[in-house]
C-alpha cells in the first residue's frame, strides 16, 4: 500500500506542474561524451524518472565552449538538441518532468578544455587548472548574456519543462557576486548593486527567452562557505532580488568550488579514489598535488541529514516565492521536515546514484532511508570517470576500498 504523505503530492514551478516534490539535482554525471548526450545520459536520467521523481536535472550545460570544464559536460548548440530531444521525449514517457541546468564555469577551466584563455569576474591565476584567467570585457558580457537567452530556446526546442540557471558555487555568476572574486572597478564590481549586475543582466534574457512555458529555477548561495566571500546578508539581498526578477524557484545551497568544494556536499572529499581515477599524462602535476596537499586543498566538513535547513529557513522568511530545498535528503523524515518548513520541493543526487528506485521504494513504504553511506566516492571520480555508487563500480583496489569504508563508518552513524 503507498505511503500517503506531502512528499508524494503534486507541486507548481512557474508554468510547470510536477507529480510529487521530489528533484533530481543537477549534480554533474561525466557522461556527456565530446559535449555532447551519450546513450549513458540518458540511461541515468531515464532510470531515475523510471524511478519516481517530479523531475530530473540534466546537469552543467554550459551556454558556450569557453564556460566548459570537463570533456563530459553538455555544451549548448544546435546541434546536439535532436539528441537532447531523445532524452526528454524518454524522461517524460516515464510520467516525469525533464530540467537542465544552464551555466558558465568562469575561471573553473583550462584552455585545453575550453579552447580559450579561461575567464572569470576578474584577472588572476587559478591555482586547480592552474592556469592564468582574464577578466571578462564588457562586450563580452552583453555576448554571454545573449548566450544564455539562446541557452533557454534550445531547451524549449529539446523539449525540456524547466531550466535551472546556475549562479552558485563559484562559477561564473557567483565569481561576479563574490567579493572574493570579483575585484573590478567598473560597473560590475564593488558594491552588491554592482556585482549583481551580470545576474540581473542574465536573468531578464533568461526571463524573456523562457515565456510562458518554461519554468525557471535559479540555482544560489545561501554563503559561500568562508571568510571573505559572500555574507549571509548579502546573500539575503541576492534572493530578494532574484524574487523581483520574476524566476519561479529558488533553489538553496552554499560552498565555492575553489575554496570550499566541500561546504556544497558535507563530508570528505576521498582524496585516494579521485587522485587514483586522474588521467596520469594529463592531469601529473593535479595527481601529485592531490596526493601532496588533499587534504588542505579540499578540507572536510562535518556531514549530517538535512545540513542546509537552518540556513535555508532564513531565506524561507525572507522570500515568497517557492523554495527548493537540496543538501543531505536521504530519508522520509527529513524529507518531510523540510517540506513542513514551508519548501515547495526538495532536490537530491546521492540518494539517487545509489538507487535510482529511491523514491519509489519510498512511496512503497520498502524503505524510509537511502542506502547511502555519505562515503562520497561517486563524486571522487566524477571529475573523471562518469558519476557512478561504489557498489556498482565493481571491485576496487584496497587502498579505495579502505578510504571508501573509513568514510562510511564515520558519517553513516
Amino acid at each position: 500500500m503507498p505511503i500517503e504523505s506531502p512528499i508524494f503530492t503534486p507541486v507548481q514551478i512557474g508554468p510547470v506542474t510536477l507529480r510529487n516534490r521530489v528533484i533530481r539535482s543537477a549534480a554533474f554525471e561525466n557522461m556527456a561524451y565530446g559535449n555532447k548526450p551519450s546513450k549513458d545520459l540518458m540511461d541515468y536520467h531515464v532510470a531515475v524518472a523510471r524511478g519516481g521523481v517530479g523531475m530530473t536535472t540534466l546537469a552543467y550545460a554550459s551556454v558556450n565552449r569557453s564556460g566548459l570544464s570537463f570533456d563530459g559536460q553538455l555544451w549548448m548548440r544546435e546541434e546536439i538538441v535532436p539528441a537532447l530531444k531523445e532524452i526528454t521525449e524518454a524522461i517524460h514517457s516515464q510520467g516525469a518532468k525533464a530540467s537542465i541546468q544552464l551555466g558558465h564555469c568562469g575561471n573553473m577551466t583550462h584552455r585545453s578544455t575550453c579552447g580559450c584563455t579561461p575567464v572569470g569576474a576578474s584577472s588572476g591565476f587559478n591555482l586547480y587548472s592552474p592556469t592564468f584567467v582574464r577578466k571578462l570585457r564588457e562586450d563580452e558580457i552583453e555576448s554571454l548574456v545573449e548566450d544564455f537567452g539562446r541557452s533557454v530556446d534550445l531547451a524549449r526546442q529539446a523539449g525540456f519543462d524547466c531550466v535551472e540557471i546556475h549562479a552558485g558555487h563559484g562559477y561564473l555568476i557567483s565569481q561576479f557576486l563574490s567579493p572574493y572574486t570579483n575585484h573590478r572597478r567598473d560597473r560590475f564590481g564593488g558594491s552588491l548593486e554592482n556585482r549583481m549586475r551580470l545576474m540581473r543582466m542574465v536573468i531578464r534574457r533568461v526571463m524573456e527567452a523562457a515565456g510562458d512555458d518554461i519554468g525557471v529555477l535559479v540555482k544560489m548561495n545561501m554563503h559561500d562557505g568562508f571568510r571573505g566571500g559572500m555574507r549571509r546578508e548579502e546573500c539575503l539581498e541576492v534572493a530578494k532580488e532574484l524574487e523581483r526578477l520574476g524566476v519561479h524557484a529558488l533553489v538553496l545551497s552554499g560552498g565555492f568550488v575553489s575554496k570550499a568544494p566541500m561546504e556544497v556536499m558535507r563530508g570528505a572529499m576521498p582524496i585516494r579514489t579521485m587522485a587514483y581515477y586522474m588521467d596520469p599524462w594529463k592531469f601529473w602535476w593535479l595527481k601529485a598535488l592531490v596526493h601532496l596537499f588533499g587534504r588542505a586543498m579540499i578540507p572536510t566538513v562535518p556531514y549530517k541529514d538535512a545540513y542546509f535547513l537552518d540556513d535555508a529557513k532564513e531565506f524561507r522568511a525572507a522570500v515568497k516565492l517557492p523554495l527548493v530545498y537540496v543538501g543531505g535528503m536521504v530519508s522520509r523524515d527529513s524529507i518531510e521536515e523540510v517540506l513542513r518548513s514551508g519548501f515547495s520541493a526538495v532536490q537530491m543526487a546521492r540518494a539517487l546514484i545509489h538507487d535510482t528506485d529511491f523514491v519509489n521504494k519510498l512511496h512503497e513504504g520498502e524503505i524510509e532511508r537511502s542506502g547511502c553511506r555519505h562515503s562520497n566516492y561517486c563524486i571522487g571520480r566524477m571529475y573523471t570517470l562518469e558519476m557512478r555508487c561504489n557498489r556498482c563500480a565493481g571491485d576496487l583496489p584496497a587502498p579505495l576500498r579502505k578510504e571508501i569504508d573509513k568514510a562510511e563508518e564515520r558519517w553513516s552513524r
